[in-house]
């Protein structure tokens, strides 16, 4: 997947990436402060038919939501981890392998904790309303 998109557009987008990545039970959202993660995730749980008020964890580590259509969400923000020894002592590891979706912000902070089929996605802001958003190629993985 790769897509430039307004950000009034980000529903269809967020639609366009569960295609392509809804057998993926862990999603990377890797992307600079400010450029759309939680925006992003917003719209996909929008899409996912999530009752609950969607936020940034940054400070809870783990919000969970339910979905009709994905059961159990988790939505990681890692921002404020050390490293993965911290991860794994909030509990990332359990939830990473709990079977339900996770969707990360900050993936870089313990990438040894995400399994190997994880879905990435970079976001990159190219103006105040512009986005790119892009899944890596098997070979071009970080």
């Amino acid at each position: 997947m790769d897509a430039i998109f307004e950000l009034n557009s980000i529903a269809q987008v967020a639609k366009m990436a569960w295609k392509e990545g809804k057998n993926k039970k862990v999603w990377a959202f890797y992307a600079p402060m400010g450029s759309g993660k939680t925006t992003f995730i917003h719209a996909l749980c929008e899409m996912l038919e999530v009752k609950d008020t969607v936020s940034s964890p940054t400070f809870a580590i783990i919000n969970e939501y339910k979905s009709t259509v994905a059961g159990t969400v988790y939505h990681m923000d890692w921002y404020r981890l050390k490293d993965e020894e911290e991860a794994m002592n909030a509990g990332v590891e359990d939830t990473l392998t709990s079977g339900s979706l996770c969707l990360v912000e900050w993936p870089e902070k313990a990438e040894g904790l995400l399994p190997d089929d994880t879905f990435h996605i970079h976001i990159e802001a190219l103006d105040e309303r512009t986005r790119r958003i892009f899944t890596p190629q098997p070979d071009e993985e970080e």
